[in-house]
């Protein structure tokens, strides 16, 4: 799975893949987070991923809600998306860890934080990869985050779990909402194990 960056006007960026875990019918939360539609295996694919990604990019939300403090790598640096920068700089992802903020230029971020700036109110998100070193980066939700990188036609494959379970009801989907633009992806790898379904799909150029 080799993968480089990708040119673009000002420079370059990480080859960018969202890894999320969905019921059959599509959401990707219960009870306000993933964990009850994961499992053994999924949790594997995810440290996999990890293991070789070389930035995660995350929402502030889903950063806090799914503890990302607790990581599999000590060195891998993790992204929080933020127009706000209402978090805590003395959270153990911060202060000891490798987390670093993504907000617009004009957002008033306090000390202790380090950050990547782009855009003006909103977050520019592919000036923001830009800043962003490695070769691949790991799009890990939540649905905000992810349409906005779809709307950006920044998303270059899509490693997603199906659990075989439904939620029903109203919730968060892979993508809440986005441009819609015609996004072509096609299936790359599929593997089963005990009733989840890993898919990836890759982006057509």
């Amino acid at each position: 799975m080799t993968r480089t960056r990708i040119p673009t006007a000002h420079g370059s960026r990480p080859h960018v893949g969202l890894c999320m875990v969905m019921s059959l019918d599509g959401r990707t939360v219960v009870d306000s987070h993933s964990r009850q539609l994961s499992g053994p295996a999924d949790l594997a694919m995810l440290v996999a991923l990890r293991r070789i990604a070389d930035v995660v990019i995350v929402g502030a939300s889903t950063a806090i809600i799914d503890t990302y403090d607790q990581t599999v790598r000590q060195d891998l640096p993790i992204g929080v998306v933020t127009t706000t920068a209402r978090l805590n700089p003395n959270a153990p992802l911060f202060a000891q860890g490798p987390g670093f903020l993504i907000t617009p230029e004009d957002t008033v971020v306090p000390n202790g934080f380090r950050v990547v700036r782009a855009g003006h109110k909103t977050v520019d998100l592919e000036r923001a990869l830009e800043q962003i070193e490695g070769n691949f980066a790991q799009l890990e939700g939540g649905p905000s985050l992810n349409s906005a990188m779809f709307s950006a036609d920044l998303v270059d494959e899509i490693n997603v779990t199906v659990s075989a379970s439904l939620v029903a009801g109203k919730g968060p989907s892979l993508v809440g909402s986005a441009i819609p633009l015609m996004h072509r992806f096609h299936l790359a790898h599929v593997v089963t194990d005990e009733g989840f379904a890993f898919l990836r799909y890759l982006r057509a150029r």
